[in-house]
């Protein structure tokens, strides 16, 4: 039953009116207690043995029973409690609130505190927080794990995961601006910045999506996502979620934005560009050579990944004359027996390898990687003795199934392995000029998409030089002395250039 709203118009009578008694909010709070008393969860206690009776009410399963009995009951005798502001002193609790806001009872109590009443003709009440905190250790990170820098990953408490990232910046100007985010779930919702260096541009676009997202449950940080992206209908991620406190702090320092919610383990980070769901946060932890060379390597596997099975289907249907003279033999060898045409034999392998995919993540872990390698190998060798398929084509895909997997963002690589199949198919209808047509389609749609309002593509397009030192390749730290000029900080110097390049002689 949904608790929202409890107010109901009634008349008003002669005889309310000489007692004096507001009877709207009368009826409002004790609605409140009589609706959340249906549940079977919801505790009333009454303590008489106290000089004036005390009532409290509370939900056993948001509240942490060892608070009740430790800070509150053992207090509740004392012959001093005549008013609800002597219970806030003698209480060995902090957070005490006294109120007749019934919105915000009904908000407090939900979320864990209990409500303490003297009297149950009055409207004022104390609230106490002793929300019961159950959640998971912090843990190593699983999908962004990397063999050198921190091992701290999110958990599914926002409280923990802000903590995670306050003792990484420990300054004043880190701003937290915390939301209710759907009509049921009321999931809280923290949108973090750096002020003096955030430009608030960003900022308000953020908060402005978020105050008017018009939905029932949040339950994870992909449903902000989906409601504040720009383009709601591309198949590309235009914000980046990550499971890693460091590198949340990094970005913020570096201008963007981040977005974390109650309950989900990844934190959201935007503006965002293209280049960045290529880029692993262990890149800067690797000498800047090394960096480099990995990054250059994942742009070159995802180019690979998407074109190398429309190019093999485009060149056996269209184009045998680019063939060499080497290499026919052996694919005319290993198609001699296969009745279907490449298209098809392509489309098989593809679905096989997705089927396995599905499979092996859908599965327990220990059976999921028993499927994914036995799976393979059965059904590779099976296609290619049956006629099915070639064996040169197993090992293309197989190599482009890899080569997806050097994605370092998770959902960049799910885009890449859905778009490998518009790209089979123009190659089918049109060979490689059908292939040019599909990858002009898709750097057009790339060109028009934007991550909060900021360009995609930068710093490729539009063009800023100075971006691209921490782009395709990664420079020396001391080469990044300013913050991308996509972000348009207000505070544009990370550190002063001069200084970082500065070294002294040993005998100086």
């Amino acid at each position: 039953m949904r608790i929202h709203r409890w107010y109901k118009k009634k008349k008003k009578n002669d005889n309310q009116q000489k007692d004096n008694i507001n009877p709207e909010v009368d009826d409002s709070l004790e609605s409140l207690i009589k609706q959340m008393k249906v549940s079977n969860d919801f505790i009333y206690f009454k303590n008489d043995q106290s000089p004036q009776p005390i009532h409290l009410y509370y939900f056993m399963s948001l509240v942490d029973s060892e608070i009740i009995h430790r800070d509150i009951l053992p207090y509740l005798n004392r012959e001093s409690l005549t008013s609800l502001q002597k219970l806030k002193q003698e209480l060995p609790i902090e957070n005490i609130e006294i109120t007749s806001d019934v919105n915000k009872i009904e908000q407090k109590v939900l979320r864990g505190s209990i409500i303490i009443q003297l009297d149950k003709s009055s409207t004022e009440v104390a609230l106490i927080r002793a929300e019961l905190n159950k959640a998971r250790e912090v843990s190593l990170p699983e999908v962004e794990f990397s063999v050198v820098g921190p091992k701290e990953s999110f958990v599914e408490s926002l409280d923990t995961n802000l903590n995670l990232i306050r003792k990484r910046l420990p300054i004043p100007e880190l701003q937290i601006a915390e939301y209710s985010v759907g009509k049921l779930s009321k999931t809280r919702v923290a949108v973090v910045s750096i002020e003096g260096i955030t430009n608030e541009e960003n900022v308000n676009t953020v908060k402005q999506r978020i105050q008017a997202i018009e939905f029932d449950t949040i339950n994870d940080s992909s449903y902000i996502v989906q409601l504040i992206t720009d383009n709601k209908n591309s198949p590309f991620p235009q914000l980046i979620d990550t499971e890693r406190p460091d590198r949340i702090a990094s970005v913020l320092a570096e201008g963007k934005v981040a977005i974390l919610v109650d309950g989900a383990p990844h934190g959201i980070l935007g503006p965002t560009t293209f280049i960045e769901f290529f880029s692993a946060f262990e890149d800067y932890f690797l000498n800047w050579i090394t960096a480099s060379f990995f990054r250059l390597i994942r742009l070159f596997a995802v180019i690979f990944s998407i074109l190398i099975t429309p190019i093999y289907v485009a060149v056996l249907t269209y184009h045998y004359e680019l063939i060499p003279k080497d290499l026919v033999s052996i694919l005319v060898i290993s198609r001699r027996e296969i009745p279907l045409p490449p298209i098809l034999e392509a489309i098989f392998l593809e679905i096989a390898i997705e089927l396995l995919r599905e499979a092996g993540a859908r599965l327990p872990t220990k059976v999921g990687q028993t499927i994914g390698i036995v799976g393979g190998i059965v059904i590779g060798t099976a296609s290619v003795e049956a006629g099915l398929t070639s064996n040169v084509l197993l090992i293309i895909v197989a190599l482009a199934a890899l080569a997806s997997f050097t994605t370092p963002v998770y959902k960049m690589g799910n885009t890449i392995r859905l778009i490998r199949f518009p790209f089979l198919i123009f190659a089918h209808f049109w060979g490689l000029l059908g292939v040019a047509i599909c990858f002009c389609f898709t750097i057009t749609h790339l060109l028009k998409l934007t991550s909060l309002g900021r360009p995609f593509l930068e710093p490729i397009f539009p063009p800023r030089i100075s971006d691209l030192k921490d782009a395709v390749i990664r420079l020396p730290f001391n080469f990044q002395a300013k913050r991308p000029i996509q972000l348009q900080t207000e505070d544009t110097m990370r550190f002063k250039q001069n200084k970082a390049k500065d070294k002294r002689e040993i005998d100086e």
